[in-house]
């Protein structure tokens, strides 16, 4: 205890004020906090509407999580060789320069992390409504739409409980890094005991039945879009991608966890690697019980939720209301993970001169980047009323991997660029292990593309609204 109180005591002050405050252990936490949250509990339905089949929704998760824990095996090394507050924001500046950091870091806000944010609270209001049967608009007023693409007034209750969590979480981030952290501990403690309890009561149920679970392969007589299997495959895999995202955000506190070139690679691997498991126990468990036409029934209908769903089949209403308070814990707790760490990017790009200035201020008592924090819940309030969970899931994924093919990418050009640098964490299956991320990357990004174009649109012009304000603002503040 000597020890570590000095070593706190001695730990330096970044630039901003930010304090090195969190372990290993919370820096884990945060990592599954923020991959567990929604899409565990929601998307087994939508990806069996598009393969059509319980084995290959399972091989869905299955291929998702590896290539998810590529993509933080390659992050940690990047991680271990560059440290400090701003994450990727400062993984990209060193990697490709300036121009390609600050398109990720706006990207990040227009988009990739607030449009993450929504989509996780939004599935928080969803749970709160099979509890408590919030209101709704009459159709004529659900009706309105902008564009003939965002309905603001569609589930209009579920939306304002969901912003008012939002805003509640977000002043709870802004009163401290320490009480978030231990937000994202307790909470994320919680749920993965809850999500054990339910894969036990899920291959106990009496009406389970390994039948459900085949064909592992293609359904006879399933008929699949314009790509075929592969299509219905990559679609389903953007679900997966969603559940397992968000392993990446606990980069983006290097300047808040205590000796971070080693502690956040051992993050990145040790929480990657235990969701994949997590997440391939309750999936089993969702076939088990429920038989594949039923999934696909589920995911046309508004709330559902299929998590619940299958504990009302298996044990009746009361198992049902204990998903939905589990779902509650879950989201919640993913909601602040998701709150903690992106703040932190736009803090140092506004230092940098390229986000709006109020963003650089660091709360003198609280030390956290408080005006950066109120941006974002703001943003990320307007984006619940702009669409639904899955049309901003599918935006998210579509933009998100652009970026993390370019960050796995950057091992290879870090391993030219600073050929002598020290490096704590050498990635394993160097060159295979970022190549497979890198090229599988570029694959769904083109398959989304063409199988989801409205979502890729929306998710493209997001990203490039940015470029005004970029030369707006190196104009001001060139680069030293």
């Amino acid at each position: 205890m000597k020890n570590e109180k000095h070593q706190h005591d001695t730990e330096p002050i970044w630039n901003g004020g930010l304090l090195p405050r969190l372990g290993l252990m919370t820096a884990i936490m945060v990592i599954m906090g923020n991959m567990i949250g929604s899409g565990v509990f929601k998307k087994a339905a939508p990806m069996s509407a598009s393969v059509q089949s319980a084995g290959l929704m399972l091989l869905c998760w299955l291929i998702a999580g590896i290539i998810s824990l590529f993509g933080a095996l390659s992050n940690a090394e990047v991680s271990g060789l560059i440290a400090g507050p701003g994450g990727f924001y400062a993984f990209f500046k060193k990697m490709y320069g300036r121009a390609f950091a600050f398109l990720f870091c706006w990207s990040s806000f227009s988009v990739l992390q607030s449009a993450s944010i929504a989509s996780i609270a939004y599935v928080f209001g969803q749970s709160a409504n099979t509890l408590l049967g919030l209101p709704r608009l009459s159709a004529s007023w659900e009706s309105i739409s902008i564009f003939g693409v965002f309905f603001p007034f569609e589930n209009f209750g579920v939306k304002v409980f969901t912003i008012c969590t939002l805003l509640c979480v977000t002043m709870a981030n802004y009163f401290g890094v320490i009480f978030g952290g231990i937000i994202a501990n307790i909470s994320t403690m919680l749920k993965l005991l809850g999500i054990g309890v339910l894969i036990v009561l899920g291959l106990a149920a009496g009406n389970g039945s390994m039948d459900n679970i085949l064909p592992l392969g293609p359904a006879s007589g399933a008929e699949y879009g314009d790509l075929g299997l592969f299509g219905a495959m990559f679609a389903a895999l953007l679900g997966a991608f969603w559940a397992y995202d968000g392993w990446n955000n606990a980069i983006s506190l290097g300047g808040e966890v205590r000796n971070p070139k080693r502690n956040i690679p051992l993050a990145l691997v040790i929480g990657v690697a235990g969701v994949v498991g997590v997440y391939m126990l309750v999936n089993f468990a969702y076939a088990y019980v429920m038989p594949v036409d039923e999934m696909k029934a589920l995911a046309a209908s508004d709330n559902s939720i299929i998590g619940v769903e299958v504990m009302r089949k298996a044990f009746g209403n009361g198992a049902a209301q204990f998903v939905a308070i589990l779902i509650l814990l879950s989201t919640f707790g993913a909601m602040n993970c998701q709150l903690m760490t992106p703040s932190r990017m736009y803090f140092t790009m506004a230092n940098d001169g390229l986000f709006f200035k109020a963003a650089a201020k660091c709360h003198p008592k609280y030390h956290t980047p408080s005006t950066a924090l109120l941006m974002q819940g703001c943003w990320a309030s307007f984006l619940v009323l702009t669409g639904t969970f899955d049309q901003l899931t599918d935006t998210v994924i579509f933009a998100s991997f652009i970026f993390y093919g370019a960050s796995a990418f950057g091992v290879f050009v870090l391993r030219r660029s600073m050929r002598d640098a020290h490096r704590p964490y050498r990635v394993h299956g160097y060159p295979f292990v970022p190549a497979i991320f890198v090229l599988f990357c570029f694959a769904l990004v083109i398959v989304t593309i063409i199988q989801q174009p409205r979502e890729a649109i929306i998710g493209l012009v997001l990203i490039f609204t940015g470029w005004p304000f970029y030369f707006y603002w190196t104009r001001r503040r060139p680069e030293a």
